[in-house]
């Protein structure tokens, strides 16, 4: 075996630490995509034998109170919450986990440290987003349960290195003993195969949910991601957080500003407020921010979430079966 962990003797599941770990079948696990991922792509995703996650980072408080709670009512699977921590009246949004028990966080977009002590405390599993073996490492440090590994071909906010997914997960697995979670570029049970066989134990996949009738993401959105080719997404925005956006007229500002060395302080008011949700949300797909990853160029159609989760495991167990076969 190529990889860490077995199959279960009728193949409809499988044992590793990271299915151990969430207490799912699959170690598929749905990323946290903002405008994306509210309730019912969470409980879908969990229902099918993965884990589901609500994205926080585009709720207020209650609104993420009354996704978690619709969530526990639409299925009795584990799921997850993720918790991006560079957004402010961050502590309201741990409260709220906190007081709805929610067994599973993963933190994004900050330091492991602020949060992860008092969420071990309630007995929380944490899990943090990285882009690189140095910050994994650091994870490890502040005592999270796993890592998700992030490449450069990822959607939304990403790493400045530009690490490919491919270079990324033999580097992490070699600084880390905890968990690894594989992401980026990973839209299939082929991809899958193949980041399990360089070190990880799970994958974690956002663009290709983003193609599914239980994203909250605008209609517009969700056919602009079918519509994209190879090259039509770009990493941009590295003064601020970066980000894979989409080419549309707002990336071409962006690029613009870029190019005549916008400062900060520039590329923020050009940026301004709701600009995703105007673009994820509301369906602008001219002036608004259009998050997606480079595996939506071979994402052609919009299928149910309960879909993409068995036919990535069926293609994983076909790969683990014959390695070679096309």
């Amino acid at each position: 075996m190529l990889f860490q962990g077995k199959f279960s003797d009728d193949g409809t599941s499988f044992d590793n630490r990271i299915t151990q770990l969430f207490g799912i079948k699959y170690p598929i696990i749905q990323a946290g995509m903002i405008w994306a991922s509210g309730w019912k792509l969470a409980s879908a995703v969990s229902n099918a034998g993965g884990l589901g996650i609500i994205g926080a980072g585009s709720m207020y408080p209650d609104i993420l109170r009354e996704h978690i709670q619709k969530c526990k009512q639409a299925t009795d699977k584990p799921f997850a919450v993720n918790l991006p921590l560079l957004y402010p009246d961050i502590d309201k949004h741990v409260e709220v986990i906190l007081s709805e028990k929610v067994p599973i966080v993963f933190t994004s977009a900050g330091n492991p440290k602020t949060w992860t002590s008092k969420f071990k405390e309630a007995g929380v599993t944490v899990v943090h987003v990285v882009s690189s073996a140095k910050f994994a490492k650091k994870c490890e440090d502040a005592g999270v349960d796993a890592v998700v590994a992030e490449g450069f071909e990822a959607g939304g906010h990403n790493g400045r290195e530009e690490t490919t997914t491919l270079c990324l997960i033999p580097s992490v697995r070699q600084s880390i003993s905890i968990p690894l979670i594989a992401a980026g570029g990973i839209g299939t049970g082929r991809a899958m195969f193949a980041m399990m066989a360089l070190g990880a134990e799970g994958v974690q996949m956002g663009s290709r949910f983003v193609c599914t009738p239980e994203a909250s993401s605008n209609q517009n959105f969700k056919e602009a991601v079918m519509q994209a080719g190879e090259g039509d997404t770009v990493l941009t925005l590295k003064k601020l957080t970066p980000v894979r956006l989409i080419k549309n007229q707002f990336y071409k500002q962006v690029a613009e500003a870029e190019e005549n060395c916008a400062t900060v302080d520039e590329l923020t008011d050009l940026l301004g407020r709701a600009r995703a949700k105007r673009g994820m949300f509301e369906g602008d797909l001219n002036e608004g921010e259009l998050e997606i990853g480079q595996v939506s160029a071979i994402i052609k159609d919009i299928i149910p979430a309960s879909d993409v989760v068995s036919e990535v495991w069926n293609e994983f167990k076909q790969c683990a079966a014959n390695p070679f076969a096309y």
